[in-house]
């Protein structure tokens, strides 16, 4: 893993890689703490906002597309958190709209791409998200249609994969496995932002807060039970699974019985942005209390994993 080294920010040293196309920075950062509190990664795939004009170009609404794909200003919250838990904190920088990291690489919507393509794939579960417009490279959104003037070609669809995505998930994969190496354990926290759910009916009053675990699959049921516990004791609406229960990134890296263990964390934007759902607003710095109390807790009872690890290994 190539990093260009950046500034230290307190005990975290910054650290760079991968890049954007058409662009001057890299496509993502790392922060990573010499002396990390927790075994804990927060990362955010969905916040980056670096756009080329030839990006920017090729989209038919730009300001739309940022709205509706970005995790809007979600980085916002998450640099506090990281913060003031100890964690270490995966930033991408290079927008959804150009590749989604939360996608395996095969879902792709050939369709949209012109040239050379792949032989006759069956559908399956690699490639579902393609099917409905959001898969590798979003190619429409509900109530917005088709996102792109113009067909992709292959060359900018290699050179997106090569220079932005697997930079992203070997830093991802990296710093997961050095956690664990340390710890014995690690966990994950995919910090993401979603649209208001709609109400089921005239009384309901949808959740703010959405955690996610693959139904089980990806972390350690009590650490799941801990978050939605901590949301719901401190006044909050969470749901567990529904709509959100995670993507990729949690079928990938939760892998429970090597210790790693991933949730996928799901903030309503009316919770930290202003009206439009444009920019931060001056809830986000409660919001990023209240997930960094969050934060610790699962840190701490993750590092307790841990060690009763150690100790059962320690008398086999």
């Amino acid at each position: 893993m190539n990093h260009g080294k950046a500034i230290l920010s307190g005990d975290a040293e910054q650290l760079t890689g991968g890049a954007i196309p058409g662009q001057q920075g890299p496509s993502y950062r790392l922060w990573r703490r010499s002396q990390a509190e927790v075994p804990v990664l927060i990362a955010s795939p969905h916040c980056g906002r670096c756009y080329s004009d030839d990006v920017l170009a090729a989209l038919r609404d730009p300001d739309q597309a940022r709205l509706r794909l970005e995790d809007r200003h979600i980085d916002a919250v998450a640099h506090p958190v990281a913060a003031a838990s100890g964690s270490s904190l995966l930033l991408a920088e290079a927008p959804r709209a150009m590749i989604d990291l939360n996608r395996s690489v095969e879902d792709v919507d050939w369709g949209m791409v012109r040239g050379a393509r792949p032989g006759p794939r069956r559908h399956s579960l690699a490639n579902r998200r393609s099917r409905n417009g959001l898969g590798l490279v979003p190619r429409r959104i509900p109530g917005m249609g088709e996102l792109w003037r113009r067909p992709l070609t292959m060359p900018e669809l290699d050179e997106w994969i090569e220079s932005i995505y697997r930079p992203y998930h070997a830093a991802l994969g990296a710093e997961l496995e050095s956690l664990r190496d340390r710890w014995g354990v690690a966990l994950l926290v995919d910090l993401h932002s979603m649209p208001p759910l709609k109400k089921s009916h005239p009384q309901d009053r949808p959740a703010e807060f959405v955690v996610g675990d693959r139904f089980g699959a990806s972390c350690d049921p009590g650490l799941v039970d801990l978050a939605i516990r901590y949301l719901g004791n401190h006044g909050r609406r969470v749901a567990h699974n529904r709509p959100y229960s995670g993507g990729y990134v949690l079928d990938r890296y939760g892998q429970t019985a090597r210790g790693i263990h991933a949730v996928q964390i799901e903030v309503c934007r009316t919770a930290y942005l202003d009206s439009r759902l444009d920019l931060p607003s001056a809830r986000v710095a409660a919001i990023a209390k209240l997930l960094a109390g969050l934060v610790r807790m699962l840190g701490a009872e993750t590092r307790t994993m841990g060690r009763r690890g150690q100790i059962a290994q320690a008398a086999e």
